[in-house]
């Protein structure tokens, strides 16, 4: 979503320390213990991250100053860093030219028919988002990769149009002159994953809409449930043929706010399609969750969907796959007031999501934009212009303190009490427990964490607040329990390693580990 549109809608790590925390003693206020229950289990977390569509990667891309160009890149995505962001939502074009910000099509042509053979013509480049992606993937281990198209190539709608919404042609409601373009653009979507696929970017989600109740004067296309589902079912078996379901799996539906995503998912449902679905998107411009989606829920790693049209098939993950602050004036700041734009507040944001609303991937908007419109549409305000000058915001400070510690495939599990606090607790693939804790209120508090049935023997603590940037904190570890301080209005994430290796493989390092009990 742009901003007009809305306009018109309305370190290192700290060695465990006895000293005491960074805060003053007079300054803290004691909390009852915060209990994580690792046998209460809910979503598994795909992720967070951000887009880089209409050319917004081309900022980084073509960057002349390859030092800024790296400390960018380490922002984004370097997990001791950085925010650590594991998921890139890249924009595949419509669009028969690169003018402004479109995002070209590398199918500019009308072959002639749906069933004529395309004229594809790929630049290598895809709007900066190729090389971007592949510096991601590359350097910083980033594994989901999701393209999602805002239109099918005019030609292949209603309208002829990539703008001003239109309906795929063949879906139902339609009746095009032209034919039937479902396969065609479904083949156009598979070919995409093909080029990345060659430049060594393995896709692993596909989209082939964005906000489509919405019409608007850029990329858009309208879709309601059962034209979605009609599509679905065209793509999914698509990707069978390409063999490619082991990696690809398709999203649906991009909404502009979580009601629309409710009733699309219903039709879905209706169609017997819900099952084709790796995961449900929604945005939240027009309203944000008030509870879980209603889909399948279970505990699936993020990479292994295996997506059938059976009623018995596997959970469909929901993401928050674009959100951002359109309205307000650009603010690096962490805590004004509780400005939409400031950094608690997505924090905060975060929260609700994955612990409310069994959210499990979260998405900013833009990762990257040059300053006009002088919105927080962006986490990182870039000038285009040499010496490149840019600015951070508080957001991206607000994903670490999730990203960089709650990493692809955790599982959630259960977390209660503490005073002045609200947490969140999380196990990873490896074995670590991440605890993210924010404070509810304008005083700082000491906490104590207790893993039940497991015993902490070491722990780090990372802070962001109006000072700190993902901070390292001193805690201690005693007799199991994890102990340090939560800054009035902050968020803490406390990280509780890996256990160790078994004792044959056991090295100095791993015995400073944790045990199960």
């Amino acid at each position: 979503m742009k901003l007009t549109d809305l306009l018109a809608l309305a370190g290192a790590l700290p060695l465990v320390s006895a000293v005491p925390s960074w805060l003053p003693v007079n300054r803290r206020q004691a909390g009852p213990t915060i209990t994580v229950d690792l046998s209460k289990t809910y979503q598994t977390i795909d992720g967070f991250g951000c887009s880089f569509a209409f050319q917004r990667a081309n900022l980084i891309t073509n960057m002349s100053d390859k030092i800024k160009q790296r400390e960018l890149l380490d922002l984004l995505f370097n997990t001791t860093s950085g925010a650590g962001l594991s998921i890139i939502r890249n924009g595949i074009g419509s669009s028969p030219d690169s003018s402004s910000d479109h995002m070209n099509t590398f199918a500019p042509k009308d072959p002639g028919g749906p069933t004529a053979t395309p004229n594809y013509t790929w630049d290598g480049k895809d709007s900066g988002q190729l090389w971007l992606s592949k510096e991601a993937y590359d350097a910083y281990g980033v594994r989901q990769i999701y393209g999602d198209a805002w239109s099918a190539p005019g030609y292949m709608k209603t309208n002829g149009n990539e703008v001003n919404g239109g309906t795929l042609c063949g879906v139902s409601g339609t009746n095009c002159r032209s034919g039937d373009w479902r396969q065609a653009y479904a083949d156009y979507l598979v070919q995409y994953v093909k080029y990345y696929a060659e430049a060594g970017v393995p896709v692993t989600r596909i989209g082939f809409l964005n906000e489509p109740e919405f019409t608007t004067s850029y990329a858009s296309m309208n879709s309601n449930g059962a034209q979605a589902a009609d599509f679905i079912k065209i793509l999914y078996a698509t990707i069978e043929a390409a063999n490619l379901t082991s990696q690809v799996g398709i999203g649906c539906c991009e909404s502009e706010g979580w009601g629309n995503q409710v009733n699309m998912v219903n039709a879905i449902k209706s169609a017997n399609a819900e099952g084709m679905l790796a995961m449900v998107t929604s945005h939240t411009y027009t309203g944000g969750p008030s509870g879980p989606m209603n889909t399948r829920t279970s505990h699936l790693p993020f990479h292994s969907f295996a997506p059938t049209s059976r009623s018995n098939s596997p959970s469909v993950p929901v993401w928050l796959s674009e959100q951002c602050d359109l309205q307000g004036q650009w603010t690096s700041a962490w805590y004004q007031g509780g400005g939409a734009g400031e950094g608690l507040t997505w924090a905060n944001n975060i929260y609700n999501a994955l612990v409310n609303s069994n959210v499990s991937g979260y998405l900013y908007w833009e990762g990257v934009q040059w300053p006009s419109p002088n919105t927080n549409e962006k986490m990182i305000r870039v000038d285009q212009q040499s010496p490149y000058n840019y600015e951070v915001s508080k957001r991206l400070w607000a994903f670490a303190n999730w990203s960089r510690f709650v990493r692809p495939g955790a599982l959630r599990v259960a977390s209660s009490g503490g005073t002045g606090v609200k947490s969140a607790a999380f196990k990873n693939v490896d074995g670590s427990i991440a605890v993210v804790v924010i404070s509810t209120g304008g005083s700082a508090s000491s906490v104590s964490i207790k893993v039940t049935g497991a015993n902490a023997t070491a722990a780090t603590g990372w802070v962001t607040d109006t000072t700190h940037n993902c901070a390292a904190i001193n805690v201690t570890v005693a007799d199991g329990t994890i102990s340090g301080s939560v800054a009035a209005r902050s968020i803490t994430t406390f990280h509780i390693p890996a256990p160790p290796a078994p004792l044959a493989a056991k090295s100095e390092v791993s015995r400073r580990g944790w045990r199960f009990v």
